[in-house]
């Protein structure tokens, strides 16, 4: 009887999915457990494990995009007759009526089934092998792991990486597994001591409420009871776990997860030559961040042949690679242009330019500098004298710093703001709280402590939101001049540039300064013309005259 494969419920708002890429081919042997597509929603991206071992047999193409519940492949042959190990006839008759619900409803014989084939290899070697799985969580209750609401608009989350490994024995509080959501990464700690169970894999997507792990023998008396069978149990799952990870190596080594594979496509790397960290030999993201091209000069070789004979067959025509590659555009990035397209039409947006001479801010540091962070142990950057000089404009121009709830304008009375930094995963913007009440030593203190925990992927969702004014800084990657665009619900964003040493007039001569443009988008429903460019030159002032900063003028 051949086993039918669904599409999975991958989330409460989610109705369809797409099916980005058949990691199998039809007709194709499979082995259970082995993924064989990649999916795709409009949040996020994710695998689809075969529920069985049998020959596939594809339903639907690459590319099209289906409901929830559709059936979409077949799996033929003895395993898919019976999903589950001979061993277990109750776990094979779950399966084979509802392979989703069967884990549910007998969670042992899922995991025993689901990890290497454990209960087989109890049946070769006799029942103690058997006996012990209860021993193991026989001694205490098991707690459910369920995935906590980390916000509202958050409906699903994906297992980033399991930082301890299925059976290892954990402690209340000690941190299991990175999750990440389309907005921020976090950690998962374990809600009691005991043994782990994996009831989600590495980069599987997964709702909110719903079940990632099943601590075992959660209570006082499992660590007594955990020391006591782990001989008989180390000795019966030498040969199973030695199965598992062969069996694990004929698919999972060397392939990349679905953020890893775009990563790769988009570097032009190829996931043979990438080593996988990840649970056995996977190609995780950070790994393909760290991948590296190689050179393509072998590859230029074949392509040298056509190019030999092309003469030949059309001699009029130029030489040289006019190849064209085409991409879907994933559903994420469909919903990211969506959201500023949104902005650009629902708000009424017009940008002002302004220069301002950086020569007094950089004599002011390099004569400060060394003794700065001798002191206050933190470097004197740009970004604290451009964030003190926003505050008191914001504070003298307070309809920048306000934003439109409906028919209503919010005014803040304070400065929160949002400082854009690159991150592993793309731009973040986390927020600075309180930013006027800050001194520039604890301004630079904190964008560096927002900026490592970008970079670690730490951002919490609360660091990431309900700022009042935005500054972004493209001069770091050379930009000249750019027009950028609101962080809506804030109601302007201020640009910085590169610096530049230009001819300037002073006092009817010329001389060369360090010149940085600066542009103010900003929401003309809201911040009239007067407004928008008072508040750039008060900007300019206090840039050019940084004294003004500390005397509060």
């Amino acid at each position: 009887m051949a086993l039918e494969i669904k599409i999975p419920a991958v989330g409460e708002s989610i109705t369809e999915v797409t099916i980005a890429k058949w990691l199998k081919k039809d007709g194709e042997a499979v082995k259970r457990d082995e993924v064989i597509a990649e999916l795709e929603s409009d949040k996020a991206t994710f695998e689809l494990p075969a529920e069985g071992d049998g020959t596939l047999k594809i339903r639907v193409a690459e590319g099209e995009t289906i409901g929830i519940g559709t059936v979409i492949a077949e799996i033929s042959g003895d395993g898919a007759a019976a999903s589950a190990p001979a061993a277990a006839p109750a776990a094979a008759s779950a399966t084979q009526a509802d392979p989703v619900n069967a884990g549910e409803q007998n969670p042992k014989a899922s995991d025993q089934a689901g990890y290497g084939g454990t209960p087989a290899g109890g049946a070769a070697s006799g029942t103690p092998p058997t006996a012990a799985a209860p021993a193991a969580g026989g001694s205490g209750a098991t707690k459910e792991m369920k995935i906590p609401a980390v916000g509202e608009s958050i409906t699903e989350v994906t297992v980033a990486k399991w930082l301890k490994p299925d059976g290892a024995t954990v402690a209340q509080d000690e941190v299991i597994a990175e999750l990440e959501s389309d907005k921020a990464t976090f950690e998962l700690p374990s809600e009691a001591a005991g043994v782990l169970r994996h009831v989600a894999k590495e980069g599987e997507t997964i709702g909110i409420g719903a079940v990632i792990a099943r601590i075992e023998g959660a209570g006082a008396g499992a660590p007594a009871a955990a020391p006591a069978a782990a001989p008989a149990q180390a000795a019966a799952a030498a040969p199973a776990a030695q199965a598992a990870t062969s069996s694990s190596n004929t698919y999972a080594s060397g392939t990349p997860s679905p953020a890893a594979g775009k990563i790769l496509d988009e570097k032009g790397i190829n996931a043979a030559g990438v080593q996988g960290s990840g649970r056995d030999g996977r190609i995780t993201k950070e790994d393909a961040l760290k991948a590296q091209p190689q050179a393509a000069t072998p590859a230029a070789q074949p392509a040298a042949a056509p190019a030999a004979s092309a003469p030949q067959a059309a001699p009029a025509v130029a030489g040289g690679n006019r190849n064209q590659r085409r991409e879907r555009m994933s559903n994420l990035r469909k919903t990211v242009a969506r959201r500023l397209v949104s902005v650009k039409n629902e708000t009424a947006m017009l940008t002002t330019f302004n220069e301002v001479n950086m020569q007094p801010i950089m004599d002011l540091r390099n004569k400060f500098k060394d003794k700065f962070k001798e002191k206050k142990g933190v470097g004197l950057g740009f970004m604290s004298f451009f964030t003190k000089a926003v505050c008191v404009a914001l504070q003298e121009w307070p309809a920048v710093n306000a934003q439109i709830d409906g028919t209503d304008i919010v005014y803040n009375d304070f400065c929160d703001i949002s400082i854009a930094v690159s991150a592993p995963k793309g731009l973040v913007v986390p927020v600075i709280r309180n930013a006027e009440q800050l001194s520039f030593d604890g301004i630079e203190k904190e964008i560096v402590r927002l900026a490592g925990l970008a970079r670690d992927n730490k951002l919490t969702i609360e660091q990431m939101t309900g700022g009042t004014f935005t500054i972004t800084n493209g001069g770091i990657f050379g930009s000249m001049m750019s027009t950028p665009i609101i962080n809506a619900p804030q109601s302007a964003i201020l640009g910085m540039h590169n610096i530049v040493q230009r001819p300037v007039a002073e006092n009817g001569q010329v001389v060369i300064r360090p010149m940085m443009y600066l542009a103010l988008s900003y929401d003309h429903r809201i911040i009239d013309g007067r407004e928008s460019v008072s508040f750039l030159v008060r900007v300019k002032e206090l840039l050019e005259d940084p004294t003004r900063l500390l005397l509060g003028v």
